[in-house]
This record gives structure tokens, C-alpha cells and sequence, in this order.
């Protein structure tokens, strides 16, 4: 070879000999034509098929977590009491109880999505809700929803707080959070005071009543339905248009019949919950309407989806969360992604604690703010997040949540001690995690990971 042979010749990507060039991963390749048929699919029925090749390839989506919680809602339909779990008024408890749950979960996700975990949410989402509170007392009175957003800054802040930290002096995330578990925990007996709790209640002020509403007051009947039918019109119209124009345009779009299915899906679902809630569950009084935390949770949920998947900063983050070293060559600001990361992961746990405060009727010293951590990286793990990083979804919180919710819910049914909840809940969280492992490890590699 001359030395201008030697000039032109390209050096192999660093880590890759010539034996991986000759001999790609026929793993990674199945799992990337199984992708692909499943994108490119013209009709239902490829698409189906392509799902199926996914789904044996390891990678299941939220399969499992819906079929743990249709094995939850059966087991303790039969073993509950005259069969009260799927009574209208425990659904709507359940609903409310699994609130906390879901927001957390979504909250911790933006951090898991990177492979990172924040372990102070627990405590820093209770800040939030005991500054709400504090901001609607009798003095000084403030407008709820001035206190609420003035809560979620002060969440907000004390996330940018960590991701500085955490960017700016390359600390690990689980010390930095951990330290901040404990001197959040401080900071909220320190607000509480030699009283230790804040109140708020249904009767004293419109502003309290507003906040202790968002759990515990309930839509007409009527605005249900409206506002069912509005959403169904608005998010399954915007599905409709923006695949039917990315057929126009010669892009690739979903089939027709699976748009159809999903439109027809958020239709049936939204029907089933809506006349749940207006199922008359008082014994006395009548308690009828969706509880306001649905729509809350809604639209927390449309808004993170969104930004996540639809927003080059969505884009950012799954990529940093891929591979932080090749995100950063492509030109993406990693240190910048961390930081946002956590600043939306303790503002949504922020309010997590203005929904908790809601719940309680106020916030005290006692709040466990350590076992809603755990519940938070549980919840998110088994709706789907992967602990690794690089895979995970705002409905993944949803679904987690409820999961979770609904151990909570049946045990106590059943008049189990917390104890067991405990131990159930981890089980759970142990075989979710050991399916994100296995499927990682029979996927390859070099496997396509789907967020």
C-alpha cells in the first residue's frame, strides 16, 4: 500500500472491527424490518402482523402493563366483598386515589427517560402543595389558582436547582437527589412550623373550596358528556387530519382502519369512565359527575405526550437518553436537556402535591415522602418506562399509576395491613423490571428500541 493509499483510507468507527462490519446482527436487523413493517403497513392487517413480529421480538410495549391490570381488576373482583371493587363508587375512588400515582409517575419519567432518577419528588412535590395551601389561608387569600402556580415555580426552581448541580459539577443524580430527599424533608417541617400542618377545607373560603375541589368536587352530569364529546371531537379529529394529510402528501401515515380503531378506542373508553362517574354513589346525598382530577390528569397527560413526542426538544430527550456521547457529536445541548429534565420532573411533582393536599384536606409533617418516591419509580417502571433510559411514554405513568392504584385499592378492600401492600406493590415492580431486562437482552444490542 503507498502512502497515498494511506491518505485516503478511512479508519472503522472506533469499537467496531472488521468482523462486525462483515457480520451485522441479524437480531438487530429482524427487530429493525419488524419496525419497519409495522411503519410502512398499508392496512390493518400488516399492521397487526408487524405488531405481533414486535411483540415476539421483546419488545411489548404496553401489553403487559394493560394485561397486569385487567389480572388486578379480576383478582380482586372475585375475592372483594360482594364483588365491590368494580362498584361505581370504588372505581371513582380508585380514580382519585391513583392520581397521586400517575402525576408522579409521569414526573419521574422525564428523568428515567435519560436513565436518571430523582429520589427527592416525594418531599419536593409536598412543598408545592403545602405553598398552594399556605397561599389560600385566610391571609393572605390569594387567588387558588395564583397558589397553585406559585407552588409549581417553587417546585419548578428547586429542580433547576438539582439539574445545575447535577450538570454543571457532574455529580451522579441518585446523590444529588438524594441528598436533596433529605433536605427537602427539612425545608417542609421548617414551612409547617410549630403547627405542623396546613388546612384547607370545603366551607371557609372560595379559594380553599376551589383546591379541595380539584379531588373532591365533581362536573354536572351533562358537562360530562359535552366535554367527552369535545374531546373526542377535538384529539380524534386531529388524529384523522393529520394522517389523512400525511396520505395526501405521500408520507408514511398509519392504515386508515387503525386511525379508525384508535378514534373508535378513545371513544369506548371515555363513554365507559363518564357514565361510571355519573352512576349516583351516595347513600344519602347523591354523588353523581367526574371528579375534576380526571380532566386534570387529561390534560397533564395530553401536554407532556405532546411535548415529548412531538416537539424537537421530545426528540432531544430520547436521544440523550439513547446515548448521551452520540447525541452530544449530533449537535444536541446534553447538559441543557438534564437540566429542563429536571426542572419538569419536580414542577409536575409539584403538582402531584397540590392534588395530595387536595385529597388530604391539607399537608402535614407526616406525609411519607420517601414511600411516594418509591410508588412514583414504581409506577413509571411498570406502565413501561425502562429504568436504562432511551424508552418511555407519558401514558406509561398512566397506566403504572393506575396499576399501582389498583393494588392499593384492593388490598385495602380486602383489609389487608399496609404491609402487604408493600410487598405486592414490589413484587409488581420486580417482574416489570426483569421484562424491561430480558426483552433489552433478546432484542440485541443493537436492537431499534421503540420510546
Amino acid at each position: 500500500m503507498t502512502a497515498n493509499d494511506d491518505a485516503l483510507r478511512v479508519d472503522p468507527t472506533p469499537g467496531v472491527t472488521g468482523e462486525d462490519l462483515e457480520a451485522p446482527d441479524l437480531t438487530a436487523v429482524a427487530d429493525l424490518d419488524a419496525v419497519a413493517a409495522e411503519i410502512t403497513a398499508q392496512s390493518l392487517g400488516e399492521y397487526m402482523r408487524a405488531w405481533m413480529t414486535r411483540i415476539r421480538s421483546g419488545d411489548a410495549g404496553v401489553l403487559p402493563v394493560t394485561v397486569a391490570l385487567v389480572a388486578v381488576a379480576v383478582v380482586f373482583t372475585i375475592v372483594s366483598p360482594s364483588h365491590l371493587f368494580l362498584s361505581a363508587g370504588n372505581l371513582v375512588n380508585l380514580f382519585d386515589q391513583s392520581a397521586v400515582f400517575i402525576v408522579l409517575a409521569m414526573a419521574e419519567g422525564f428523568v428515567l427517560l435519560l436513565g436518571e432518577i430523582d429520589l427527592s419528588i416525594g418531599y419536593v412535590g409536598a412543598i408545592g402543595g403545602i405553598v398552594a395551601a399556605s397561599l389560600v389561608q385566610p391571609d393572605p387569600n390569594l387567588p387558588w389558582w395564583f397558589a397553585i402556580i406559585a407552588g409549581l415555580a417553587v417546585c419548578a426552581g428547586i429542580g433547576a436547582i438539582h439539574g445545575v448541580i447535577i450538570t454543571r459539577l457532574g455529580l451522579p443524580a441518585f446523590v444529588v437527589t438524594l441528598a436533596g430527599y433529605l433536605l427537602w424533608f427539612g425545608v417542609m417541617i421548617i414551612i409547617l412550623g410549630a403547627a405542623g400542618g396546613v388546612s384547607i377545607t370545603s366551607s371557609v373560603l372560595p379559594n380553599q373550596q376551589a383546591m379541595y375541589g380539584i379531588v373532591n368536587s365533581y362536573l354536572d352530569p351533562l358537562v360530562s358528556w359535552v366535554g367527552l364529546a369535545a374531546v373526542i371531537v377535538i384529539v380524534g379529529g386531529t388524529m384523522w387530519l393529520r394522517d389523512a394529510g400525511r396520505r395526501r402528501s405521500g408520507l408514511v401515515a398509519p392504515p386508515v382502519g387503525l386511525t379508525v380503531a384508535k378514534i373508535v378506542f378513545l371513544a369506548l373508553a371515555g363513554t365507559i369512565v363518564v357514565a361510571i362517574c355519573n352512576i349516583n354513589r351516595g347513600s344519602n346525598l347523591p354523588i353523581v359527575g367526574v371528579p375534576w382530577v380526571l380532566p386534570l390528569l387529561l390534560a397533564v397527560l395530553v401536554a407532556w405526550t405532546l411535548l415529548l413526542e412531538r416537539t424537537q426538544f421530545g426528540r432531544h430527550m430520547y436521544a440523550v437518553g439513547g446515548n448521551a456521547e452520540a447525541a452530544r457529536r449530533a449537535g444536541i445541548n446534553v447538559g441543557r436537556v438534564r437540566t429542563i429534565a429536571f426542572i419538569l420532573c419536580s414542577g409536575t411533582a409539584g403538582l402531584a402535591g397540590v392534588i395530595y393536599c387536595s385529597q388530604l384536606g391539607g399537608m402535614t409533617t407526616n406525609i411519607n415522602g420517601g414511600q411516594l418516591v418509591l410508588y412514583a419509580v414504581a409506577a413509571a417502571v411498570i406502565g413501561g418506562t425502562s429504568l436504562f433510559g432511551g424508552r418511555g411514554r407519558a401514558i406509561h405513568g398512566l397506566l403504572g399509576g393506575l396499576v399501582i392504584g389498583a393494588i392499593y385499592n384492593g388490598l385495602y378492600l380486602l383489609g389487608f395491613p399496609i404491609q402487604w401492600q408493600l410487598i405486592a406493590t414490589g413484587l409488581v415492580l420486580l417482574a416489570a423490571v426483569s421484562v424491561d431486562s430480558l426483552s433489552r437482552r433478546s432484542g440485541g444490542s443493537g436492537s431499534l428500541v421503540r420510546a
